[in-house]
């Protein structure tokens, strides 16, 4: 080498070294949202894959009603399948946040067509539950193969799949800011890792717009009027953040209860969704009535448009537990804004409140208190209904999550803050550990 070259060399090597002293977090930034623009395309296809389908399993179902009786049948399919060939995949989104708090082997790929897979057959057949589940590990079990590929080490591993779940959540309903956010705050409870903001965001954005690219359909929901914002009002949404907090807190404790009573009672794992199907398909017929399977979209929309009966609310929840504790696949969070819609425009019966801001409240605020993800919901209010909610969503949604309790759907979620300084001896610990 000359020494025209030699100084040349130097030269470069100077101004590169001088450049990233002076913009540390460059190479940060190249390296995640390298990573990040493939979570948001992969993630947001499966998505979008996945959201056409569940649309089209819907409306087949709903044309088809003679096919629920069918649903133990499709249960016991999904449960041969999960117990011979899955059981290192069947703890689902608590596998994920095991893995975040504690990095062990990489998620098997496989999770993410057996729950697809689970999830739509839960749905063809008249289950009740949701799709949020599905969502956050199909991401995480394709996000986690980039571990492989990229490298990465457990720290950054534990960025991976915060991402993931931020681009599953965000792309599957629509609101990326809110999934940015649910994947910082879901897995530790009081605390968000700030070193995994820019990763969660641009994940959850890329794969928002990866997912509206294939033209997936998302619904979308209007409150009519909402009032000034005065003290009775803001009393009122108090009150009704308190109900749907209790409501949330009995959600999760009825959950867990019903899971432990059909693992106690029924010990080869693929008879549970047999048992489950033939209690829900029954009681479907029985009513007369589809209104409480599946996602229940219609029932939702119909709660921002009038005030609905008291007992909605109810049934859903039970068709829902039966179903998800029977070891049915699909997710939790569909089926509590169902839950949270009915009952806050139930509530406009004895709250002074309009029931579609009502419902609008209790969508997002049953949701915040049976996940513990109060700012996820309070992002997610104000993209699906707009900012000028965002106070009365705010406080119904931390209300509800105060007056959950130590609850949750999640077993794996860990507390790292306590709520309030009564429960501090409960940090470091996660709901199986209660």
């Amino acid at each position: 080498m000359s020494k025209r070259q030699r100084t040349f060399s130097n030269t470069i090597k100077f101004h590169t070294r001088f450049f990233f002293r002076r913009f540390p977090a460059l190479p940060y930034i190249f390296k995640w949202l390298c990573i990040s623009l493939i979570i948001g395309a992969l993630v947001g296809s499966a998505s979008a894959g996945f959201l056409s389908s569940l649309q089209w399993a819907t409306d087949f179902r709903e044309n088809h009603i003679w096919l629920i009786a069918f649903l133990p049948l499709g249960g016991f399919f999904v449960g041969l399948l999960y117990y011979y060939f899955g059981k290192d995949v069947e703890a689902g989104n608590n596998l994920l946040l095991e893995n975040i708090h504690e990095p062990k082997e990489i998620i098997p790929f496989k999770m993410a067509p057996f729950v697809y897979l689970g999830t739509i057959v839960t749905h063809f057949f008249g289950g009740s539950a949701g799709r949020e589940g599905t969502a956050l590990q199909m991401a995480g079990a394709i996000s986690d193969q980039l571990t492989k590929i990229f490298k990465l080490n457990q720290n950054d591993r534990k960025i991976l799949l915060i991402s993931a779940i931020a681009a599953g959540f965000g792309s599957v309903f629509g609101t990326p800011l809110a999934g940015a956010v649910f994947g910082l705050e879901v897995f530790l409870i009081g605390k968000i890792r700030y070193n995994a903001i820019f990763p969660a965001f641009s994940s959850a954005i890329l794969a928002d717009w990866a997912t509206n690219l294939w033209k997936a359909k998302h619904t979308h929901y209007h409150i009519d009027f909402i009032p000034k914002l005065e003290f009775l009002p803001i009393l009122y949404a108090v009150i009704a953040g308190i109900a749907f907090g209790i409501c949330a807190a009995t959600f999760s404790k009825a959950m867990h209860f019903a899971s432990s009573v059909f693992k106690s009672k029924i010990k080869y794992p693929p008879l549970r969704p047999v048992i489950g199907g033939i209690i829900v398909a029954v009681a479907v017929f029985a009513m007369g009535t589809t209104r409480y399977i599946g996602l229940g979209i219609p029932t939702i929309i119909e709660s921002f448009e009038k005030q609905l009966p008291l007992y909605d609310f109810a049934l859903k929840m039970i068709f829902t537990i039966v179903t998800l504790s029977a070891s049915f696949k699909g997710g939790e969070v569909t089926p509590l804004f169902f839950i949270g819609a009915t009952l806050g425009s139930a509530l406009s019966l004895f709250i002074p409140l309009p029931f579609g801001l009502l419902a609008g409240m209790g969508f997002v605020a049953v949701f915040a208190g049976a996940t513990n993800t109060p700012l996820a919901c309070i992002l997610m209010g104000i993209e699906l209904f707009g900012a000028e909610c965002g106070i009365y969503v705010a406080i119904a949604c931390v209300v509800s999550y105060l007056f959950s309790g130590n609850n949750s759907i999640y077993t794996k979620q860990k507390i790292g803050e306590a709520k309030t300084p009564r429960f501090e001896y409960l940090n470091d610990k996660s709901f199986s550990d209660l």
